[in-house]
């Protein structure tokens, strides 16, 4: 009988607090798998903690207690150059905002992913306009993020998310800003990256959008209460 598949991402008991005597607890004995190559929704009201469940998952902080491991490595204790490396090049966010700089063309902010990273200049023109051809946008390679819809800034964003070939996905809200026939498309580059293998990880208000994913969590008040297959 072949072993169970390890996880990409493995929450065990993990807790988070924030300030000293009389601490707010936002994250409480989470404990949450996710399969390489799954799509999870996380899904709760604001300020249950999916956010806080975000940034640790994106190795933005650090759990205060309890241990997260990406890829059955345990992250709590890593440099952070060792983290920075992994977000470069095995983590890729997008955002409700969008977050794309003003003044630059569409080709430079997708470049902008591989600032941190060790891809070589020449090799990442050719990776933006690869990235850009897969949400549909090489057509806009030269345009600033100002001329653009609201729907294909997001597709930029995902561009700039995936460029880097990374094996998770995480998405905050990513259709928040947009109207159901923008995000109706963002869901469909979804759908496609997840089939590709792209493992995603989406906190979302929004039941249309939970329902595409694979698998459904609750968060309230720092807990998992509804952790559903």
């Amino acid at each position: 009988m072949s072993e169970p598949l390890q996880p990409l991402l493995d929450l065990r008991q993990v807790t988070r607090s924030f300030g000293g005597a009389g601490a707010v607890t936002a994250l409480a004995g989470i404990e949450l798998s996710v399969a390489s190559g799954d799509h999870v929704a996380i899904t709760g009201p604001s300020g249950a903690g999916k956010s806080t469940m975000l940034n640790i998952l994106g190795l933005l902080d650090r759990p205060s207690t309890g241990e997260y491991l990406f890829d059955g490595e345990p992250t709590s204790r890593l440099s952070e150059r060792r983290r920075s490396t992994l977000r470069a090049t095995q983590i890729g966010f997008v955002f409700q905002a969008f977050h794309l700089l003003p003044g630059r063309t569409v080709l430079e902010n997708v470049s902008m992913a591989y600032l941190y990273g060790t891809v070589p200049r020449y090799e990442r023109g050719r990776r933006a306009r690869d990235a850009l051809d897969r949400v549909g946008l090489s057509h806009r390679i030269g345009f600033q993020p100002g001329t653009l819809s609201g729907g294909e800034r997001q597709r930029v964003a995902i561009a700039r998310a995936v460029c880097t070939e990374p094996r998770l996905l995480l998405a905050d809200e990513p259709t928040g800003n947009l109207d159901r026939a923008n995000s109706e498309e963002i869901l469909a580059l979804f759908d496609e990256l997840n089939a590709d293998g792209l493992t995603l990880v989406t906190i979302t208000h929004d039941q249309r959008v939970a329902d595409r994913a694979r698998r459904r969590v609750r968060i309230e008040q720092g807990r998992l209460t509804e952790p559903t297959a």
